[in-house]
């Protein structure tokens, strides 16, 4: 009898511990349990302590409030152009009606991903392969539209929708692949031509510049140099018209320069003026007024005879100069032909009188005033 009054206690003390346990639920934070009451809702528990009717209330499912991520799997997707694609797509969610998440439908996230994966084809087959690679936003944006719209009556709420990598089929990846570089091959080109089309611009930018600023510089130079001849040879006329030199003068630098043109190694032709004979008239002409001007006037006492022999003499040695002179020019024009006989093609000079070139009548003036 007391074995059976122990084990009745210890039944007793068991089930007010179990119904304890049942009576009493702590939910934790973010979390709502759905309970039901001899199989009926009765009410949703909030996160702390509840008490519920042991053996009567149930709970019936836990539902996580926070924010989830559902990765699905990859799905074959034909696009209008007749390409099939594999699509890979993220979906964020969040449960904001726990009873209508648990009541209106039985796999809220097979239905989620069902629904993904529909609306996905109906989607990227209006688009071609170009577009479904560059509308990656546009895609996402009608995806989140329709899946709010159809997942608010089960209590969730799609936050946001993200396709993570859309792969074409191999062999359309080396066609793109091949395109791609071919592009930024002409992309390349076109730059390379440009810059080389800029560097010739530039280049004959500069050589323009180059050949004007040469040339200015050209020109300044030319204007510098005339201007210095022109002062030169206004200088030298202006000393030649203060110092009024007769034709004698010039008559006798004219013979000093002659063995300086003739001296020099490039003179291959000689030019013997005609006015040779008159040069040597003026000479004997400056020689007598160079006389006079020195007062060596000849005197009375010097013989008239002696004074002729002397500038015959004088006259005969300039016509000697003369004729080696033009010896000289024949010479050098044979030597230049190459044949000697047209050392005759010069014209003789004409023999230069004695009076001519001691001065003609001024002398025999002279000389008729000494007489008397």
């Amino acid at each position: 009898m007391t074995a059976v009054i122990g084990v009745l206690v210890i039944v007793i003390v068991v089930f007010a511990i179990v119904t304890l346990l049942r009576s009493i639920r702590i939910v934790p934070q973010q979390r709502m349990d759905v309970v039901e009451r001899l199989g009926k809702y009765k009410r949703t528990l909030t996160p702390g302590l509840n008490v519920l009717v042991p053996f009567v209330d149930a709970v019936r499912s836990k539902v996580d409030m926070r924010e989830q991520v559902v990765s699905f799997p990859p799905q074959p997707v034909i696009t209008s152009d007749n390409l099939v694609v594999s699509i890979d797509t993220v979906l964020y969610f969040k449960v904001v009606d726990p009873v209508r998440a648990t009541y209106e439908i039985s796999n809220f996230l097979q239905a989620i991903e069902q629904l993904t994966v529909t609306t996905l084809r109906n989607v990227i087959g209006s688009l071609d392969l170009e577009r479904a690679l560059t509308s990656r936003e546009e895609i996402n944006r009608h995806l989140s539209t329709v899946l709010d719209e159809t997942t608010g009556r089960w209590g969730i709420k799609v936050t946001r929708v993200e396709i993570k990598a859309i792969e074409p089929p191999p062999s359309i990846r080396d066609s793109m692949e091949k395109q791609m570089r071919a592009e930024r091959e002409r992309r390349a080109t076109i730059l390379n031509a440009e810059g080389h089309k800029q560097a010739q611009i530039l280049t004959a930018e500069g050589e323009k510049q180059a050949a004007v600023l040469r040339a200015d510089g050209d020109r300044q130079s030319r204007i510098l140099q005339a201007e210095g001849q022109a002062k030169a040879i206004r200088t030298v006329f202006d000393a030649i018209h203060t110092a009024n030199p007769s034709q004698k003068v010039l008559a006798y630098q004219y013979l000093q320069a002659l063995p300086q043109i003739a001296n020099g190694s490039a003179n291959k032709v000689w030019i013997v003026p005609t006015e040779l004979t008159k040069a040597l008239e003026g000479l004997g002409g400056a020689l007598g007024g160079l006389a006079n001007m020195a007062g060596d006037v000849p005197r009375a006492s010097v013989n008239a005879d002696e004074v002729e022999r002397e500038a015959a003499a004088a006259a005969q040695a300039a016509a000697d100069a003369a004729a080696q002179v033009d010896e000289q020019v024949r010479v050098a024009e044979a030597q230049v032909s190459g044949d000697p006989d047209r050392t005759a093609a010069l014209p003789a000079p004409e023999p230069i009188p004695p009076s001519a070139a001691l001065g003609g009548a001024d002398y025999n003036g002279v000389a008729e005033r000494e007489r008397a």
